[in-house]
């Protein structure tokens, strides 16, 4: 067998079916495609390679998969107070900063956003639907290789008196239907479009059956955010009489391609909706600390996997792209707040990064594991660092002794995107100097004051 790259030696951790972690592994790829996955000695007698990698010193894991990341916020990282509400933090902050990027910053932002996910082992990713310019953040995010869906910002609630609902609703649909058209992504594409909505109460229950239809219609998903605060299902109850999951789905809108981001305030009667739609649920740990949603306080994350609900991650704001750090707060919050060691282990964890979320993405079958057939989105971990040795579990260690800091190579499609801590698709050393600049500009011209806690001169 003919193969492009052959990485031998490794200890690969591979997600298939059997969950085999195998010391002195090897993996072969042939175009985008593994072609071959096992002990080394055995591998070597079936492949002849062009090129060789002496994986010896490495954990190889399949690409991460982030299922929420507003990567145009990149630009504004560490600018929005830490005690800020969270209706002030939406809606004074980050709103009119989103707002206030014109397509330049937002491509900027968005190519630094995807090379800081591939840099910590990230190979596919969710956009979390506030995407203004839409062509200039899918050619950024094209550029530097990695995979994404991707959405424009929609929304379409009449909340000013005089609006007209329905020309609203008719501009949303028609927006969406614009994007899938221009950005398809049913035959593989490794950058599409997906009919992503805003959520909480921003998106009318007409709105919500045209984005499903659409979605099923282009073999498509959905994604929209809901219940991080009391505040969704207080207005969901007071306006249609039930819960935001349940009205959701009594209107036919959740099923396996609709993945709700959050979901921290909610109820027996919305777990039992989610597991029987088979919706997805995607928990952004970080973003739910530091906003202080009460995620270990009240978050049902535990029922929710133990009624059936697929659970999956996602880095959310600016402050991170590193989902490891959110693998680790999600193998940690729970077993806390249940005071039960056994919730959440670390493989799970991590099924949560990669094959969880490649069954919400609707590519179970191409990514998220590492086995014959399946794509070459791969990450090769150094353990020549001190959190990595000794090595004793691979799956344990990955989870709460590594980081992104640790991740020296990536593929994505058979492409080696990250070679030695570096990006080769772009000049990193451009890009941060770009981003700087604009990020300065952008930010003092956007009216809001810049508080720290200590003088900075």
């Amino acid at each position: 067998m003919h193969a492009d790259t052959l990485i031998t030696g490794a200890t690969i951790i591979t997600m298939d079916s059997s969950r085999r972690v195998l010391t002195g592994g090897a993996l072969a790829i042939a175009g985008d495609r593994i072609v071959a996955v096992g002990k080394a000695e055995e591998v070597a007698r079936l492949v002849e390679a062009r090129e060789v990698v002496d994986g010896r010193r490495f954990v190889m894991t399949p690409g991460f998969i982030n299922g929420h990341v507003h990567v145009t916020e990149t630009l504004f990282k560490g600018f929005m107070p830490e005690n800020l509400g969270f209706d002030d933090a939406v809606w004074k902050w980050s709103v009119p900063l989103h707002e206030g990027q014109d397509a330049a910053e937002q491509g900027l932002g968005a190519k630094l956003a995807a090379v800081s996910m591939l840099r910590t082992g990230t190979t596919c990713f969710l956009e979390a639907g506030t995407v203004i310019a839409m062509e200039a953040v899918f050619r950024a995010v094209e550029e530097t290789g990695i995979r994404a869906r991707i959405g424009k910002w929609v929304l379409d609630r009449a909340f000013v008196p005089g609006q007209n609902q329905a020309a609203l609703t008719d501009a949303a649909l028609r927006e969406l239907e614009a994007e899938l058209a221009a950005y398809p992504g049913a035959d593989g594409q490794r950058v599409a479009a997906w009919p992503l909505l805003i959520g909480h109460n921003t998106n009318t229950d007409a709105l919500w059956i045209g984005a499903k239809a659409l979605a099923d219609s282009h073999k498509a998903g959905i994604s929209a955010h809901m219940s991080p605060a009391p505040g969704d299902a207080a207005w969901y109850v007071a306006a249609t009489g039930d819960r935001p999951a349940v009205h959701l789905a009594r209107l036919g809108v959740l099923g396996s391609n609709v993945s709700l981001t959050h979901m921290v305030h909610v109820d027996d009667d919305e777990v039992a909706a989610l597991a029987e739609t088979g919706t997805h649920v995607i928990h952004c740990p970080v973003a739910a600390i530091k906003g202080a949603y009460g995620t270990s306080q009240v978050g049902r994350f535990p029922e929710m996997a133990a009624a059936g609900v697929n659970i999956w991650l996602g880095t959310d704001g600016a402050d991170t792209a590193d989902l490891m750090r959110p693998m680790t707060l999600m193998a940690g919050l729970f077993k806390d707040a249940r005071r039960d060691g056994a919730v959440f282990p670390a493989h799970e964890t991590l099924e949560m990064a990669t094959v969880n979320a490649a069954r919400a993405m609707g590519m179970r079958a191409e990514i998220g594991a590492l086995a014959v057939g399946m794509r070459a989105d791969l990450v090769l971990h150094d353990t020549d660092r001190p959190e990595w040795r000794p090595l004793l579990n691979a799956v344990s260690q990955l989870v709460w002794c590594a980081s992104g800091a640790g991740v020296h190579s990536v593929w994505v499609d058979g492409r080696r995107v990250v070679d030695n801590y570096r990006c080769t698709t772009i000049d990193e050393e451009k890009l941060f100097a770009e981003v700087q600049a604009a990020a300065q500009a952008y930010v003092g011209r956007s009216g809001l004051p810049s508080i720290t806690a200590w003088p900075v001169s």
